[in-house]
């Protein structure tokens, strides 16, 4: 094990640096740009049962620190995703990977996920739970303790890989929805996705989204995302992986402190593509700055 390796779930990882869903595509397209392998893994792009195109443009907006995005889960489905996609990702990268999973329905999350189970390449099954119930009025799945919980048995009854749940921040107590999930079965919880926003096109006098609202990453929320997943971390006993606003090696060493066992890395892809090779080159340097001779040493290490 190298000092920089961490275990996720009984699977250990080089280092703790994936790649946030939605932000690296399917991996293949960033592995013409520098040799992937040097990543702990990569959570691939949110697929559902269906092909998607997303939501209408503009689906893109920026803001002083951070990005708004309603893209609409545009993806071809998870049956070209299993015969298209992961041969090419397969080519390029030797190590586990997440698949990221979505759906409107219990059954559908099931579904997909146990198709996604019997890939070889997948390593763990990530599932996001902020997709709306369209049988349930529309809440999301993840802003209810027991719908939460209901896709989490669900899709533990058909997969035999560890399942994470990521977890919606817009939500009064997450602290609530992660013991839920646990107690359901989870296996690892990812938080957090992206807080709810929009901006207002001051000359069209209109929301610039077609869909008016958004979700809003970027640096702006690592404070929030670091808050959250120190909560969490000490209320359950599986493992935690922390995203929202991680830009450095400096950023990776606080989550981690906070009591991530790994960390997703999302917007700082799409400013700079060679972000997370950089982040995962810079942080022995920053680990012999603060005198940290091992990554596992320090997880949770701000608890008191």
């Amino acid at each position: 094990m190298g000092r920089l390796s961490v275990s996720l779930c009984g699977i250990e990882l080089d280092n703790p640096v994936i790649p946030a869903s939605g932000t690296f595509g399917y991996g293949h397209e960033f592995a013409e740009l520098y040799d992937i392998n040097c990543l702990g893994s990569l959570s691939f792009k949110g697929t559902t049962l269906h092909e998607r195109l997303g939501n209408p443009l503009p689906r893109i907006a920026e803001t002083s620190a951070g990005m708004l995005n309603a893209v609409g889960l545009q993806n071809p489905g998870v049956d070209r995703v299993i015969c298209e996609e992961l041969p090419k990702l397969a080519a390029c990268f030797r190590k586990p990977v997440i698949a990221n999973v979505s759906g409107f329905s219990v059954e559908e999350y099931a579904e997909v996920c146990r198709r996604l189970d019997a890939q070889p390449q997948v390593g763990w099954l990530e599932v996001n739970v902020s997709c709306p119930n369209v049988h349930g009025g529309g809440m999301s799945f993840g802003t209810e303790p027991k719908a939460a919980a209901e896709v989490t048995r669900a899709v533990k009854a058909v997969t035999t890989k560890p399942v994470i749940l990521k977890l919606s921040p817009n939500v009064t107590d997450i602290v609530a929805i992660a013991r839920a999930c646990e107690d359901a079965g989870a296996d690892a919880l990812s938080l957090i996705n992206t807080l709810m926003g929009m901006r207002i096109d001051l000359k069209m006098r209109r929301p610039i989204l077609a869909n008016t609202t958004g979700g809003l990453s970027g640096p702006a929320v690592f404070p929030v995302a670091l808050r959250m997943v120190w909560q969490v971390s000490q209320a359950v006993s599986i493992p935690v992986i922390g995203l929202g606003g991680i830009q450095n090696a400096e950023d990776v060493i606080e989550m981690l402190l906070a009591g991530a066992a790994a960390v997703q890395v999302g917007a700082a892809n799409l400013v700079n593509p060679y972000a997370c090779r950089d982040i995962v080159d810079a942080l022995p340097g920053v680990m012999d700055r603060l005198h940290i001779h091992n990554l596992r040493d320090i997880i949770g290490g701000s608890h008191g």
